[in-house]
This record gives structure tokens, C-alpha cells and sequence, in this order.
């Protein structure tokens, strides 16, 4: 019993959040494998430099962010955000919401589409279904979701791996070719720089996700904890990018998987998976939906939570989180059916900036120098207090 208690206290605290963050992350166009062409497949051979990157902007802010969680107990981002940016946080809000409607309802439209397409059901029963479980998912809360989502990141992975098997195996050849002749002839303009910037960009989108793994620092205690939790995150994080990403490069520059809203479908199709592999393509993407959706509502209830706190009111019943649920779900999925999407979508990379701005480059200068300050003086209330020792007379 105490060795079960020590693994769970060690997965807690080192591999939990990163779990809730992975799952978060790979969502709609992430688990189709559209982003991966976006933000670095699509550089061929100089792709690999956006996903090192990403991985090395993922951990710092990962570790960054837990640090600071973890210090001051900033367990929803309007408390981070005061802390980081003052009155200003108010701005986040206004990005966070419009970034988690469009992000579900790309994703719901992704659901739907899937589903019709694989099964040749109703568009409407695979967005009826998200919406039903992350509701459900939503009304019990906190260990609920953490259940889903560390047995989505064990299906994703046996998924991942799955696909990236079939696809890498039978285009290896392709891919050496590739890799070795430098091929970037989908962007001949590419350089080392712009890869790089491309990998930094998808951080500073994807930092919208972040929110989603703050009640899983309540289990850290230490800094060594933060940091080894913010590398394990960012191993997460971007691993399925890297299978991904060489997956395309065995097709790379045929443009019917790199322009294709799903690329491992056409991928897997053009290798002639088999049936059951599909269907498993299809459980996985909708469990990777499913999570996206619930970790990003189930940040903004704690930051609505975090509001009436602070008016001297009590938090939400679980009846009406689940019925929030339902109306951020139902509006996104209006939202992508009558393509509002497309029209919002043209503001995304500016959206995108201001994560950054609001965010990023706030940990990266404020937020540092107030963990550095608290740390320090933890040291000192800490370290004993020195004290001379009383002389000892000698008789001879």
C-alpha cells in the first residue's frame, strides 16, 4: 500500500500535469495532423527546428508557469494573470474566451465531419456527443477529468504509434531522401529563423492551454518538482508532433497530404491501413476533442469560480457548470456550422500575438524575477540562524 501511495504521489506531482497539458493540446487540429503541417512539416527537412522549438518553448513556460503556480497558489489564471500583468488581466479574458470558442468549434466541426464521414452518421450526433460527455465530465469535476484525461494520453500514445509505424516504416526510404537532400521545396523561402519562429509562434498560441493543468500543482512541493514536471510536459507535448511530422515527410511534398484538413487520413489511406486502425483513428481524435474542450471550460469555470470568490459569493453548483458547459458548446458548434469560423479566423495569429504578449513575455520577465525573489527568500527564513559557540576554559 505505501509503495501505491508513493507511485501515485509520484505521478501526481511529476507526470499529472503534463498529462492534463498534453491532452489539452492535442486536440482538432493537432490530432489531425493539420497543425503539424502548419507550424513546421511543411518546411520539409528544416521542419524539425519548429518542433525543437516548440519542445524548448513548452518546457520553460511549463516550468515557468508551475513555478509560479506553485509559489504563490495561483490555482486559475486571473489570480496568475493579476499577479503577472495587474489590472490588465482583464484582457486576457476577453483573448482566452474567444480563443477557446474558436478552438471548439473547429473542433466540433472536425468531430462532426469525422464522424459522418467514418460512420455515416449525422453531422450533428458526433458534436451531440462531445457535447453530452464534456458536460458530464464538467459536472463531477476535477478527478474525473484527470481520470479521462491520463487514459486519453495512454490511448493517444498506443494510437500515435500505431499510425506512425505504419506510415514511417513503409516510407523510410522517402524520408532519408528527403532528410538527406535538404528537400524543402514546398516553402523554398524557409530559413533556420523562420522555423524557429514558427515553433516559438505555435507556443505562444498554444499557451491558451495552460490554465487547463493549474489544479494539478496543488500535489507540487518543491522546485525540483516544477522543473522536472515542466520537462516531462514538454516531452508530452511535442513527441506526437515529432511522429508526426516524420510521417509527413514520407509523403513530403505531395500536396494531397499537405494540404489535406486531415493528413493521417490520407496517409493512412495511401499506405492501406487496415479497418480496425481507422476506427481506432476515430476514438482517438474524439478523445483528444472531448479533452481539449473539457480542460478549456474547466479553466474558465475556475476563473468564473475565481470572480464570485472574490465578490463574497459561493462558486458555481455542479448542475449550473454543466449547463455553462452545454452553452459554450452549443454556441461553438453554431459558430463552426454557419462558417463564423472562417470570418474569426482571420483575427487568429493576431490573437496569437497577444497570448504572447500578455502571457509569454509576462513569465518570461515579471514572472521570473518574482520566482527568483520568492525562492530567495524562502532560502533565508530556512537556513539556520548562526550562532557563537560558548568558550570552553581550559585548566592545565
Amino acid at each position: 500500500m505505501e509503495k501505491r501511495g508513493s507511485l501515485g504521489k509520484i505521478m501526481s506531482r511529476y507526470v499529472l500535469p503534463g498529462i492534463i497539458l498534453q491532452s489539452v493540446l492535442i486536440g482538432g487540429g493537432y490530432a489531425t495532423g493539420r497543425e503539424i503541417v502548419e507550424y513546421g512539416a511543411k518546411y520539409g527537412a528544416m521542419g524539425w527546428l519548429s518542433g525543437f522549438a516548440s519542445f524548448i518553448g513548452f518546457s520553460l513556460m511549463a516550468i515557468l508557469s508551475f513555478e509560479m503556480v506553485r509559489l504563490f497558489k495561483l490555482y486559475d489564471f486571473k489570480s496568475l494573470l493579476k499577479s503577472l500583468i495587474g489590472p490588465f488581466y482583464h484582457l486576457f479574458d476577453v483573448v482566452y474566451i474567444m480563443l477557446m470558442l474558436i478552438i471548439i468549434a473547429v473542433m466540433s466541426s472536425a468531430t462532426g465531419a469525422i464522424v459522418e464521414q467514418m460512420t455515416g452518421l449525422n453531422y450533428w450526433v458526433g458534436v451531440s456527443v462531445i457535447t453530452v460527455v464534456v458536460g458530464i465530465l464538467n459536472f463531477y469535476g476535477e478527478k474525473i477529468i484527470a481520470c479521462f484525461e491520463s487514459v486519453g494520453t495512454v490511448l493517444l500514445y498506443i494510437g500515435y504509434i500505431s499510425f506512425s509505424a505504419l506510415v514511417i516504416t513503409q516510407g523510410s526510404d522517402h524520408i532519408s531522401q528527403v532528410m538527406a537532400a535538404g528537400d524543402v521545396s514546398f516553402t523554398p523561402d524557409v530559413t533556420v529563423l523562420s522555423a524557429l519562429w514558427t515553433g516559438i509562434l505555435y507556443v505562444g498560441y498554444n499557451l491558451v492551454v495552460f490554465p487547463a493543468s493549474f489544479f494539478t500543482i496543488k500535489n507540487q512541493t518543491s522546485t525540483k518538482q516544477s522543473v522536472i514536471g515542466g520537462l516531462i510536459a514538454g516531452l508530452l507535448m511535442t513527441i506526437p508532433w515529432f511522429m508526426t511530422y516524420f510521417a509527413i515527410m514520407a509523403f513530403y511534398p505531395d500536396t494531397s497530404v499537405l494540404a489535406a484538413p486531415v493528413p493521417w487520413l490520407v496517409m493512412m489511406m495511401a499506405d492501406k491501413a487496415p479497418s480496425w486502425l481507422f476506427l481506432f483513428f476515430g476514438l482517438v481524435m474524439g478523445w483528444t476533442l472531448i479533452e481539449t474542450a473539457t480542460g478549456m471550460i474547466h479553466a474558465m469555470l475556475g476563473r468564473i469560480d475565481k470572480g464570485l470568490a472574490d465578490s463574497g459569493r459561493s462558486g458555481m453548483p455542479r448542475a449550473r457548470r454543466a449547463q455553462v458547459t452545454v452553452a459554450i458548446l452549443a454556441a461553438s458548434a453554431v459558430l463552426a456550422k454557419f462558417g463564423i469560423i472562417d470570418l474569426i479566423a482571420k483575427g487568429y495569429n493576431a490573437l496569437s500575438y497577444a497570448i504572447i504578449v500578455l502571457l509569454l513575455v509576462p513569465l518570461l520577465t515579471v514572472g521570473l524575477y518574482k520566482i527568483v525573489k520568492r525562492e530567495r527568500e524562502i532560502r533565508k527564513v530556512e537556513e539556520p540562524v548562526e550562532t557563537e559557540e560558548p568558550s570552553v576554559a581550559v585548566h592545565l
